[in-house]
């Protein structure tokens, strides 16, 4: 009897092994409940958390389906104001043979492409808002600002406010006292 069960457990037909073995396996996403992704309408900021839910839902419900079929899932959830259009576009291009994605992969960074563009600029301006000297020395606030500053949005007026809100308090006061008021970071 005792051989039976464990010939039963080493090929996965019975018992709580067999169970272990298939969710551990290739298969497990079958037994674990995954969100789907939300509706996906191309506001900025959104489309890199859109295309992580899509990839995990993909890995773990849907890596049986063909390419094209998981292309089309992920426009299912691509709707509303100018993807619309874009989805309509896509979709003809698909069926007409002129678009074809060997890995999905390769579809979603078209998509992060086309509506990722401010995104990067919306990250790197919160990075700059919550930037603060602290111990750094000026100097060291000053190049780890500067390269916060790359491709955030900020230029001018706007960019200065923001390198005085991020000194430390004293430093802060002496040049606001200055007689010349700087106007350039390099100042």
């Amino acid at each position: 009897m005792q051989a039976q069960i464990q010939a039963l457990l080493v090929t996965g037909e019975g018992g709580a092994g067999g169970i272990e073995r298939g969710m551990m396996g290739s298969n497990m996403g079958l037994y674990v409940e995954v969100a789907k992704p939300a509706i996906f309408n191309g506001e900025v900021g959104k489309v890199g958390g859109f295309v992580t839910t899509c990839k995990l839902y993909l890995r773990m419900k849907m890596r049986e389906v063909t390419v094209e079929e998981q292309v089309f899932w992920i426009l299912s959830h691509v709707q509303g104001g100018s993807v619309d259009i874009w989805k309509e576009n896509v979709i003809e291009e698909l069926k007409a043979g002129e678009m074809e994605y060997k890995m999905v992969e390769e579809f979603l960074i078209v998509l992060k492409k086309k509506f990722g563009k401010g995104e990067e600029e919306l990250v790197k301006a919160a990075e700059l808002r919550k930037m603060e000297q602290r111990e750094r020395t000026m100097e060291e606030f000053v190049q780890k600002f500067k390269k916060a500053a790359r491709g955030s949005g900020y230029e001018g007026r706007l960019l200065m406010e923001e390198f005085k809100r991020g000194m430390n308090g004293e430093i802060r006061r002496k040049l606001m006292e200055a007689e010349n008021p700087l106007t350039s970071i390099e100042q």
